[in-house]
């Protein structure tokens, strides 16, 4: 497929006032309004039409709020689970695959539903878009965005913590677009969102705006629409590890349409979500009954972040209290927080592998011992109807099969560096 020209026709949304207003290109807020809160899009296309599996994840255009199509695209994959839902007694469970599985039609070369996120954030962007977009990823994120905007050689600056560079690597060099900074070893993913808000800064270059980009949470929705359009109904269970939390956001907002939509019966979603303990800021605030996060010391949350095994999962300063956030998608749903241990995490990725083939991200680990927990807990009905947002895997047997590049940083800047320093080496990189 190539790049071309597409306008999903759409306007934007406050959750928090209702207003509805025209996207000026790359709205993130509400204008006018002072109180934070997340804006959706608004489709025009009430019901989706779904097109063949060739179009990747522009299969589900009518929701994605694009300006065209990029060029390498997959969708998520959803499919009924035998053995695993066998081996622990449940009659109807489905399992949305994100990442490289070609037997099941996975072809997502970063191994990460992240590429969802950036083949629709990117296509968000006007071709004429001369900027830098900044992205701060725990790794995940960052691999990618460094995939999508290197073949589509969209100009890219990713701020990811020195620790996680395990995560970026590449099954093709990457195009010199795309350039990666480093806060230093013990730094964790907040010092990189800090990092990145530095850069922003500088002249000529744009936020992605994580959550609050319609574009991201839209493209993280087709997970959902991958399992209704499927299924043929809404599931009463969706289990998903969080670290922002946008994923599950992005989950309750398609439901919605979905409901609106009214050819996938009238089931609200339950969402169950899970943290890697003993990193659990959102589970604490939740279960404090708190819809703001509760405090917690800067050094005390990065030695917490070193211990767990799904880095992903280390997002500090979350969506989680803004109007239309995570609190509030719990809340409508009727969901919950979930915690879930390294060695419970371990085990659920050894299970995914021996029964259903595959080998799976320590994230999708979680929220698999989440729904385990809960089933031998008694809490989750065996016949119940369950979506299981597998978010990562296929990675060892991709490195297995291709020869993969490692993503080298530019620069290693120390915590909270002064504006002036990164605008020098930014300047540089980007000449």
């Amino acid at each position: 497929m190539n790049d071309h020209d597409f306008n999903t026709p759409y306007k934007l949304q406050s959750v928090l006032t209702g207003t509805i207003f025209d996207d000026q290109g790359w709205t993130l807020d509400a204008p006018d309004e002072h109180q934070p809160s997340l804006i959706r899009a608004i489709y025009n296309t009430k019901q989706i039409n779904v097109k063949e599996a060739e179009h990747g994840i522009y299969r589900f255009a009518d929701w994605l709020p694009v300006r065209r199509k990029l060029e390498g695209s997959s969708a998520p994959v959803t499919y009924q689970s035998e053995r695993l839902a066998e081996s622990l007694g449940l009659k109807n469970l489905w399992i949305t695959f994100n990442g490289y599985w070609p037997e099941k039609g996975a072809h997502m070369k970063t191994c990460s539903f992240k590429e969802t996120e950036a083949y629709t954030v990117c296509a968000r962007l006007p071709r004429d878009n001369n900027q830098v977009l900044v992205v701060a990823s725990a790794g995940n994120t960052a691999r990618a965005f460094a995939h999508v905007c290197s073949v589509n050689r969209i100009p890219l600056l990713l701020c990811v913590p020195e620790d996680n560079l395990n995560a970026m690597w590449s099954d093709t060099p990457l195009n010199e677009c795309v350039r990666l900074i480093c806060t230093k070893s013990g730094s964790d993913y907040f010092d990189a969102i800090q990092l990145s808000n530095t850069a922003i800064m500088v002249d000529g270059f744009i936020a992605e705006g994580g959550a609050k980009n319609v574009a991201r949470r839209d493209g993280m929705s087709t997970t959902v629409l991958s399992a209704v359009t499927t299924i043929g109904q809404i599931p009463e269970y969706y289990f998903q590890a969080v670290g922002s939390g946008t994923g599950a956001i992005a989950a309750w907002e398609a439901n919605i349409r979905l409901l609106d939509d009214g050819r996938f019966g009238r089931q609200t979603m339950k969402l169950m979500v899970s943290q890697n303990e003993p990193f659990l800021p959102m589970y604490e605030a939740w279960h404090a009954g708190s819809r703001q996060m509760l405090s917690i010391n800067d050094d005390e949350a990065r030695r917490h972040v070193e211990i767990i095994d799904a880095k992903v999962l280390s997002n500090r300063k979350p969506p989680y209290s803004i109007n239309g956030g995570l609190f509030d998608a719990l809340t409508q749903t009727g969901g919950t927080i979930l915690r879930v241990s390294n060695q419970q995490g371990r085990k659920a990725q050894q299970l995914f592998f021996e029964t259903e083939g595959i080998d799976i991200h320590p994230a999708a680990g979680i929220a698999l011992a989440s729904l385990i927990n809960e089933q031998n807990a008694g809490r989750i009905s065996p016949g119940a109807l369950i979506m299981l947002n597998i978010t990562g895997g296929g990675e060892q047997r991709l490195k297995r099969e291709k020869h993969l590049h490692e993503i080298k940083p530019s620069h290693i800047f120390n915590i909270n560096p002064p504006k002036a320093d990164v605008e020098k080496v930014l300047v540089n990189l980007f000449k």
